[in-house]
């Protein structure tokens, strides 16, 4: 098959969510279709970076990411009723440069990676034609109303919180249309999880989702080996995107609530905030003895690999985290909301120690602080669990999401 993929930035190199998830189903898809790609380049990144994708792609179109300033953002919050994510990566150039490679090469799939893509959607819509039309696939990363919601739902509860919370409600009504939309005018449809396919079946009933989840490239992980010493004894690790609301929000409520009650019992117990771009709500951790906020790192494998307990205290999101897997591959012992590894079906206990509360969730953490044996057991259930999500376990699902919807459309 010929495929095309839309993505929001470079799929490579592969160090956050949504660039892992793309450049995982592309280097599968790779190997036995012909993959082109129309992708944005984001600020601060190299298209030179990016090299390696073109052994593996058939064409390879690039555009710079639009720039939006704040007044152009709130006057689109008042004057349009589509949500702030339908403007995001709005970009005349990228539509031109979808035309013309629409023009220039026909196609079997046009896949649209995340929502931030579907603007792009009525392009397709308007040259439709046909039996021989592109079949158009909906890659949706989040169940995007959910996240919202979660957001305003945690706001409303503070009143200091309440502009934000009031502006997450119009954006969640506005995503709940916008996202309803989008999955009734694609051919297939595909969530990363059940809980998010069950999320967009409740605003558009008859879709038929797909589940394709995330995944790594699981024997790479697995034979990884940290350099010696990379972290002192009694470290705590999160890595994630440092200016996404629930990584930030997460991190303040480990470093407010759980932390001091680890630190009152392991007085040298590190705490690292591992990833790009770090909010400046995150300023006041840096006052925090035992605190290291890393910023960008070429890496975020060392960090993981040599942590004594991996913690993933989120309180909102959506969608299945990869740090989940990248932890459980590393072999390294888990303590986590059940937020955290929403959409992973885990056990506490098992492959994974889940605890809500500030106190249970330091309890586990003692614990496995004070008796390294105690976690042996999760990291071989975790190992195991995690082999599961291999990307060539995962891509065919893809491809017999293709099949199902290419016999949907001819009935």
């Amino acid at each position: 098959m010929r495929i095309l993929l839309l993505t929001p930035q470079l799929p490579y190199p592969p160090h956050q969510g949504t660039a892992m998830r793309n450049y995982g189903l592309l280097e599968g898809l790779s190997q036995r279709h012909q993959v082109h790609l129309v992708s944005f380049l984001a600020p601060g990144d190299s298209l030179a970076a990016a090299e390696p994708l073109r052994a593996m792609l058939e064409s390879f179109d690039v555009v710079s990411q639009p720039r939006r300033s704040m007044p152009r953002r709130l006057l689109r919050l008042v004057t349009s009723s589509l949500p702030d994510m339908a403007h995001r990566l709005a970009s005349p150039d990228l539509r031109a440069t979808l035309l013309r490679v629409l023009n220039r090469d026909p196609f079997d799939v046009v896949q649209f990676e995340g929502i931030e893509m579907i603007p792009y959607l009525p392009v397709l819509l308007g040259l439709k034609r046909g039996r021989d039309d592109p079949l158009l696939v909906f890659d949706d990363h989040n169940a995007e109303y959910v996240l919202q919601q979660r957001v305003f739902e945690a706001d409303v509860q503070v009143p200091l919180r309440w502009p934000g919370a009031a502006y997450s409600f119009v954006q969640y009504r506005r995503l709940r249309r916008y996202e309803a939309w989008a999955c009734r005018e694609v051919d297939v449809v595909v969530a990363v999880s059940e809980p998010d396919g069950q999320a967009l079946a409740r605003i558009v009933p008859a879709v038929e989702t797909d589940v394709v989840p995330n995944g790594i490239p699981f024997a790479d992980y697995a034979s990884y080996k940290a350099p010696d010493r990379y972290l002192p004894p009694h470290s705590l690790v999160f890595t994630g995107k440092m200016d996404f609301r629930p990584n930030v929000d997460a991190v303040l409520w480990f470093a407010d609530h759980v932390f001091p009650l680890i630190r009152a019992r392991v007085p040298d117990a590190q705490f690292y905030v591992v990833g790009q771009r770090p909010h400046e709500r995150l300023e006041r951790m840096r006052e925090t003895a035992g605190i290291v906020i890393t910023g960008r790192v070429p890496e975020t494998r060392p960090y993981i690999a040599s942590a004594d307990v991996y913690v993933i205290p989120l309180l909102s999101g959506g969608g299945t985290r990869f740090k989940v897997l990248e932890a459980m591959a590393l072999g390294r012992p888990i303590v986590s909301t059940r937020m955290g590894c929403d959409g992973f079906p885990v056990s506490s206990g098992r492959e994974i120690l889940l605890a809500d509360d500030a106190e249970a969730f330091a309890e586990y953490v003692l614990g496995l602080l004070a008796d390294p044996e105690r976690g042996r057991s999760l990291v071989q259930a975790g190992r195991r669990f995690a082999a599961q999500y291999d990307w060539a376990a995962i891509v065919p699902r893809l491809e017999a999401a293709y099949i199902r919807g290419k016999l949907r459309v001819s009935r």
